[in-house]
């Protein structure tokens, strides 16, 4: 039961996907359970109905709740009683999977997570943003870096104009990983996201490209108005970009860029951006998620460090923060920051308060659309050898 926006009990999950030798499930399940606010009581973990089974063990989910198929997860759960049935439904497959998955979860009344790229197209996206809409369930995207700490304090600090207005934005990430065709030999990870049945009209711009703008957009809150882009495949034979470099013009003047790469020796997860204003620069990290960088001219460069007991540090960089400084919170704390915060507006649902499905500190369906319409866009400008189209949607307009 939910009374006064709170709930005397755990929030009860179901994961689809995250089956024997899936990553990312994985780290869904631990984040969702890291605050100690939800249980994982079901699952449909491969589309394969035996080792979807097969692996419920690994999650400790019981057999008579390890279904065969989201279908019939989403089926048996919604006849079970109130008090029973999960309340969010976990979506952790490869693209071309999240659509339907969504969709009939949505139709059913379930709560969503769901990771990126929302859908497969644009289309789909839309129809999904005004299914959320008119179903008022909770929706969040798995734009996990928007999590961390210190990007927290920094959106904050933008929008509070602590560095005047945004003029330029340098989005980046570069990963080394497929810089050989690992998907011919059986791969899995590499197989499907370089497959354009199941990872879409882009390859790397769509898996790391996304997550770059997403995170431009989130700190800064500028709309973007057009882009530019080239795409390129280095490796032969491969069907999608291993590479890519796009410029945007943003409705207040300002310049970005976004540059992904998965052909780059050496390089890991390396997800970085600097934001240049007025009065002031930032630049900040993944792979050192724990500190950042301010600039002003003619003072010394300011290092700021994860820490929720110094006052450098905002309500939001606090509000996101689970240990003392000096003890590194990352990747998995800042997926928990996505789940954290939507249970929140779950919670509130289920007491009958109102929330937002846009106006939300976590990544909604509304910026799920906006990375759909990113992924397009590019491929269609890199089509057209670089020409400036819109980026204009009508969900940004919050």
């Amino acid at each position: 039961m939910a009374t006064n926006g709170k709930l005397n009990r755990k929030l009860r999950m179901a994961l689809v996907g995250g089956g024997q030798g899936s990553f990312i499930g994985r780290v869904h399940a631990t984040a969702a359970v890291l605050d100690n606010r939800a249980a994982l009581v079901a699952g449909a973990l491969s589309s394969d109905p035996a080792k979807a089974k097969a692996s419920a063990p690994d999650y400790d989910i019981l057999p008579e709740r390890a279904y065969g198929s989201y279908a019939e997860l989403i089926e048996k759960e919604a006849a079970l009683p109130a008090d029973k049935r999960v309340d969010f439904i976990t979506i952790a497959t490869p693209n071309h999977t999240h659509f339907p998955i969504a969709k009939a979860a949505l139709s059913a009344g379930f709560n969503v997570i769901c990771d990126k790229p929302m859908t497969f197209d644009l289309k789909q996206s839309e129809e999904l943003c005004e299914l959320v809409k008119k179903s008022q369930v909770v929706f969040a995207l798995t734009h996990n870096y928007t999590g961390y700490p210190l990007v927290r304090h920094a959106r904050q600090m933008i929008l509070a104009g602590e560095l005047g207005e945004i003029q330029a934005i340098r989005s980046n990430y570069l990963q080394g990983w497929l810089r050989s065709r690992i998907e011919t030999g059986g791969q899995k990870q590499a197989a499907w996201r370089t497959d354009p049945g199941k990872s879409g009209a882009a390859g790397s711009f769509g898996d790391i490209g996304t997550h770059a703008y997403n995170l431009a957009r989130y700190m800064t809150g500028l709309i973007p108005s057009e882009v530019s882009c080239h795409l390129k495949i280095f490796e032969p034979g491969r069907q999608l970009d291993d590479y890519g470099h796009a410029v945007i013009r943003f409705e207040n003047g300002a310049l970005g860029s976004v540059t992904a790469s998965q052909i780059s020796h050496g390089r890991e997860n390396d997800l970085f951006i600097e934001i240049d204003g007025t009065k002031g620069a930032i630049a900040w990290r993944q792979e050192e998620p724990n500190v950042m960088t301010v600039r002003r001219n003619g003072q010394p460069h300011a290092l700021y460090t994860r820490d929720p007991n110094a006052p450098h540090l905002n309500e939001s960089g606090k509000a996101a923060c689970r240990l003392p400084a000096g003890h590194p919170e990352a990747f998995f704390e800042a997926f928990a920051n996505v789940y954290r915060f939507a249970y929140d507006d779950m919670v509130k649902r289920a007491s009958g308060e109102k929330f937002s499905h846009i106006d939300t500190i976590y990544p909604n369906v509304a910026d799920g659309v906006d990375g759909m319409n990113f992924i397009q866009q590019c491929v269609a400008s890199s089509h057209e050898n670089g020409k400036w189209l819109s980026l204009k949607h009508p969900a940004l307009r919050r």
